[in-house]
């Protein structure tokens, strides 16, 4: 049988714990000291934007090969 610590275990496998979020800050604030932290936000900010930008590119030029292809075999059927 599953014990109830287990499910919690599984259930938060791969989030970020509000524990963990403050940990990350503090060390973040150590490492990079309160007069950089804008400027590392805004870095991290701009480097999200750009990834969901590729990601965005890369499903649309997916879709758009798919399409081609799906209409290449019905040109394909047509022919046959």
């Amino acid at each position: 049988m599953v014990k109830e610590t287990e499910v919690i275990k599984i259930i938060t496998f791969g989030m970020i714990t509000p524990t963990v979020a403050v940990i990350l800050l503090i060390i973040i604030l150590v490492v990079f000291g309160p007069g950089k932290l804008p400027g590392v936000g805004k870095a991290v900010g701009k480097t999200i934007s750009n990834f969901k930008r590729e990601i965005n590119t890369v499903d649309a030029e997916i879709v758009s090969e798919e399409k081609t292809k799906t209409t290449g075999e019905d040109e394909a059927k047509q022919e046959g």
